[in-house]
């Protein structure tokens, strides 16, 4: 009897499950890049080897072994990261309850059932009673023929936000790893310009215990070594500021890897040169709408958002449940082990809207408008990706300029002060020269530094905005 049924319900599934599907079906929209043929600040002699996992993991060329161990700490330790993980897993857990709805439902059902019923027979003269027992188990069977695929549209939006928060993770860790490698860069700028301080510190302490004789001798006047001494003071000063940056930044990088601050409190310094530039990653600029995991995770938001309008639309229709019943029935308990006694049944159930006070048709509306909402805040994320390129782009070949000019400038200052220091120690020029030319020299090393992280900078920015992966793949 239960093959019976399970086929003629198998039959009926078949039959209908291929209904029509009502509602509009997703189509990537048109973006600010489609017409758009090449990049405006593309350096010379970057071919197009346009390969979407050209970049891979690319901090590791920068030949530095501490940060590809901060790295691996921040994918293993970052909480963020941990829950954009779990997140993942419950949008995987969704869309298996989702898949699970649009199969049949089966479920057993055993019982036994025990009544009293007590009348009065008036001709007999008394009251009688009597005990009734009834025993049962079947199984039934039922199946949502989802004659209008809202139960479809429901798998299919549960899957596309599955895909976006699996991107939603890869784009965490993109901003995680590139937040270390900031981090990173940071630390050493500052370690760059504390050894400058330190430097500076030590120059005017040798300088000014040549002050102070020559002030002890009649030559030097006393403003000279108040000027000296106010100096030192005043790198000294500079000195802690840069101490005290750099512990915060360490603890920065601390909170990065998950790790609780002081874990990490010295690194090497890193070489200034930055590593050669890879060839440039796409032909077009509309291959970032596949390669950014952030435009990837927008555009699966709004194809979850079209597939709900079809959910709202076909609300607006008939549902048609079947439902299946078979079991044995019986007043003993060796009854039910009789074939006899079996029951069965088998219904349609027909469940029309015919009056909801306008819910259904506002809800389609609000699905259109959540659409819609989804499609603009998607051509917002493709243009802010386009954007960010043309930025780093721009960035990485003006930053290089801008450093050649510093190297020079920094070359004359060094020899403005040489030159200083020999005219004041000759009696031709007075000390003030001598600090004008020190702090020029001292902001002109600054600047350098400051300059050659910010490049170091600009190459982390142009990855990203290139949705370079950090995850390693399977070639095959």
């Amino acid at each position: 009897m239960m093959r019976y049924m399970l086929l003629g319900m198998s039959l009926v599934v078949m039959g209908l499950g291929s209904g029509c599907m009502v509602g509009p079906d997703y189509q990537r929209p048109t973006s600010a890049v489609d017409d758009v043929n090449h990049f405006s600040w593309l350096p010379e002699g970057w071919e197009d080897v346009n390969e979407p996992n050209g970049i891979g993991a690319w901090w590791q060329d920068f030949n530095d072994p501490a940060l590809n161990r901060l790295v691996e700490k921040a994918i293993e330790n970052n909480t963020d990261l941990l829950g954009a993980i779990a997140a993942v897993e419950r949008s995987r857990a969704l869309l298996a309850q989702a898949y699970g709805v649009r199969l049949p439902e089966a479920a057993y059902s055993g019982n036994k059932t025990r009544t009293r019923v007590s009348f009065d027979f008036p001709p007999a003269g008394g009251r009688f009673s009597f005990i009734s027992q009834t025993y049962t188990h079947g199984i039934q069977i039922g199946y949502v023929t989802d004659l209008f695929g809202r139960l479809r549209r429901a798998e299919r939006a549960a899957c596309r936000e599955l895909m976006a928060s699996e991107a939603d993770r890869e784009t965490l860790m993109h901003t995680i790893v590139a937040n270390v490698v900031l981090t990173r860069i940071q630390i050493a700028t500052q370690q760059d310009l504390l050894r400058i301080t330190e430097a500076t510190i030590q120059n005017w302490q040798h300088a000014l215990e040549i002050i102070e004789k020559r002030y002890e001798g009649g030559v030097a006047s006393p403003l000279d070594v108040y000027f000296a001494k106010q100096s030192m003071v005043s790198a000294q000063s500079q000195k802690t500021r840069l101490q005290q940056g750099l512990v915060l930044q360490f603890h920065a990088l601390d909170a990065l890897c998950g790790q609780v601050p002081e874990t990490t409190n010295e690194l090497p310094e890193t070489s200034v040169a930055l590593p050669a530039l890879a060839a440039f990653p796409m032909g077009q600029p509309a291959d970032l709408l596949d390669r950014r995991p952030d435009v990837r995770a927008a555009e699966m938001r709004l194809a979850a958002a079209t597939e709900r309008v079809g959910v709202s639309i076909a609300q607006l229709y008939p549902d048609l449940t079947l439902t299946a019943t078979g079991g044995i029935d019986g007043s003993t308990s060796r009854d039910i082990s009789n074939i006899h006694n079996r029951v069965y049944s088998f219904a349609f159930n027909v469940t029309a809207p015919i009056f909801m006070g306008g819910q259904l048709r506002a809800g389609v509306r609000a699905a259109r408008a959540g659409a819609e909402q989804a499609a603009n805040h998607y051509a917002g994320v493709v243009l802010q990706a386009f954007h960010e390129v043309e930025d780093a782009l721009v960035s990485e070949q003006l930053l290089a300029q801008r450093i050649t000019q510093l190297e020079e400038a920094l070359e004359l200052a060094l020899e403005a002060e040489q030159l200083a220091r020999e005219r004041y120690n000759g009696g031709v020029d007075p000390m003030l020269v001598v600090l004008e030319t020190e702090r020029n020299r001292r902001l002109a090393e600054n600047e350098l530094a400051l300059a050659q992280g910010q490049q170091w900078e600009a190459r982390v920015q142009l990855f990203l905005s290139l949705g370079g992966t950090w995850i390693e793949r399977d070639p095959g």
